[in-house]
């Protein structure tokens, strides 16, 4: 069977992500599913750290915000076979062990330390120059883009 993938279209541009099933059964659920109610449609990029990582998926655009389709948090999905291990590695962003809910990151380099802390569920298959620009944009002390970069649209290709 082949991968899902999911389609993110944005202000900068579009991108598409190839999604782990078997590595992050749940966390995949999750995300096709919030992609297929429209979950991620209008939100902010509310995170970007050059070199590092951009971070979307929250409702609010603060950071504190959004919910899994489980209601709540959900566990985390950890395998020793995936690592943070360049660009493009998309993975749930948390507060701590087992917090995930709809925010994720998306990675501008390898990120070992990340490493065992956060569940990777996926990686950009095409339109990595769009990532690139998107980790390009710049920002505020807070590492808050100071123009709103949002996803216009999400959904399962």
């Amino acid at each position: 069977m082949e991968a899902p993938q999911v389609q993110v279209d944005t202000t900068v541009g579009s991108f598409s992500v190839e999604l782990y099933m078997t590595h992050a059964p749940d966390t995949v659920k999750n995300f096709l599913e919030l992609s297929k109610r429209g979950y991620f449609d209008g939100t902010l990029f509310h995170r970007v750290i050059p070199g590092f990582i951009i971070q979307g998926g929250d409702p609010s655009g603060t950071g504190r915000g959004g919910e899994s389709i489980f209601g709540g948090h959900f566990q985390d999905e950890i395998s020793r076979e995936l690592k943070h291990s360049g660009a493009g590695i998309i993975s749930m962003a948390n507060s701590g062990p087992n917090t995930n809910g709809s925010q994720f990151f998306i990675t501008l380099a390898p990120c070992p330390a990340l490493d065992g802390k956060h569940t990777i569920f996926g990686r950009v298959c095409g339109g990595m120059q769009v990532v690139k620009r998107l980790g390009n944009v710049q920002t505020d002390k807070h590492d808050r883009p100071t123009t709103d970069i949002k996803i216009l649209r999400a959904r399962p290709a």
